[in-house]
């Protein structure tokens, strides 16, 4: 037998102790995957420049809010800083992901991108002129939220281009973590900021953090649709129609309304710190800090995500963990007991999300993943607004621990009633994706 021959004979027991080896990492692995960052330097220089694109929005929003109070002393015009934000979000983001099914997804990409970091460079530019009008501080907001509509589809969509599909659910438990992060880190930042060096210090910070960002935009390759029809322009109604014939995607979406619709106890919390806690601001703070604290974990501590084959079921348990976390916290007047079970509450969120933006990427082709990716910004965005409404309105009716606790119920059975119903999405394998 000739050397060449015995070389093909180890061949494959080469591989076999290779796949061998790749299992037991798995089972191992308990922090997030970072094969992404490691094997993708695009994918890498996109997710650094995202995140420090984040941090700097989350000081601009902090430091928004501030300034709008320092001008009128009236919360309800603080108040009007959200909602500023959120209608353009919702309006400009079926439209956003239409654009982004169209045209080169880099280009537009760059555009919003640079359109956010002129705002916020006017707003300093404004700050540092002593130039204080709360009406020009809405019209930033509303036109960074017609920025953000149009980046975010952009940008989600171009992740599965960058990435083969075995990586896309460590990417998102990544870009999870990116998300929460900002969220965290932002505001106290920028809160630090605003009191030692002012607005414009704050706004101006933002302005550069946003050439990461630009940079990574910049260095990509031409991201155009990979169309299969002869359309020239992508109709949101088109992805609407789209969604409505893919069973698995649709349920990705209801799963998450029951979560943020049924269970979502966040404009509560005033009221719980005070009546529950006997707390004060402080205490609120902290009930708002506990999901997103336990959503961060989420994200690092996910390594084990990437046994999961079947992500539908894992979806389903997530939602339904998320409901029973926020029932028992109705029913608990503890408050190192009631920050746990947040906590728990949104590491359960964290997971859900991983599992259901990693079925959009993979399930879906790259001509309808913008539109998918508008779908999800106005139920992001929408859903946890309407169960706020939900939450005060049954809370004034009846109290807080029946909105709360009967909230996490109802949760829980409607998630049960979806997985009875969804024998599709329960027996949905990521290695045999269908939508």
């Amino acid at each position: 037998m000739s050397a060449t021959d015995k070389t093909h004979e180890a061949e494959p027991g080469e591989r076999a102790a290779q796949s061998e080896q790749t299992e037991r990492t798995e089972r191992r692995r308990v922090f997030a995957d970072l094969t992404p960052l490691r094997t993708s330097a695009h994918y890498r220089r996109l997710w650094f420049g995202n995140t420090v694109s984040w941090v700097g929005q989350g000081m601009t929003a902090l430091a928004v809010s501030l300034q709008v109070y320092e001008i009128t002393r009236s919360p309800f015009s603080v108040g009007l800083v959200g909602l500023f934000s959120l209608v353009p979000l919702i309006v400009f983001g079926l439209y956003g992901g239409a654009i982004a099914d169209t045209v080169d997804r880099r280009r537009l990409g760059l555009a919003s991108a640079t359109g956010s970091a002129v705002l916020s460079a006017a707003l300093a530019t404004a700050a540092f002129a002593g130039f204080h009008r709360v009406w020009f501080l809405y019209a930033i907001v509303a036109l960074q939220s017609v920025c953000g509509a149009l980046n975010s589809p952009a940008r989600t969509s171009m992740i599965p281009r960058l990435l083969p599909p075995e990586q896309l659910r460590a990417a998102n438990a990544l870009n999870s973590m990116t998300t929460t992060f900002g969220t965290l880190v932002g505001p106290s930042l920028g809160g630090l900021i605003v009191g030692f060096a002012g607005f414009q210090t704050a706004y101006l910070i933002d302005a550069v953090a946003f050439s990461a960002a630009l940079y990574a935009m910049w260095r990509l390759p031409s991201m155009l649709p990979e169309r299969t029809g002869t359309a020239k322009r992508a109709s949101v109604l088109d992805g609407l129609r789209f969604l409505a014939t893919r069973p698995n995607l649709r349920m990705t979406f209801f799963s998450d309304f029951c979560a943020m619709i049924l269970a979502h106890p966040r404009a509560l919390f005033p009221v719980v710190a005070v009546l529950w806690y006997d707390g004060d601001a402080t205490t609120t703070g902290l009930l708002a800090a506990a999901p997103a604290a336990g959503a961060l974990l989420g994200g690092v501590v996910s390594g084990w995500q990437g046994r999961i084959r079947h992500h539908g079921q894992a979806i389903l348990i997530a939602v339904a963990c998320w409901g029973t976390a926020i029932a028992v916290f109705g029913l608990t007047r503890e408050l190192w007991l009631g920050l746990l079970l947040l906590a728990l509450a949104g590491y359960s969120d964290t997971v859900s999300m991983i599992f259901r933006n990693t079925m959009m990427q993979v399930a879906a082709p790259d001509e309808m993943r913008g539109r998918l990716q508008g779908v999800f910004i106005v139920v992001v965005a929408g859903g946890p607004r309407l169960g706020d409404f939900l939450a005060g309105s049954v809370a004034d009716l009846t109290s807080p621990a029946v909105a709360v606790t009967g909230g996490g119920l109802a949760c829980v059975l409607a998630i049960g009633v979806l997985a009875l119903f969804a024998r599709g999405f329960r027996r949905y394998d990521a290695l045999d994706p269908t939508a």
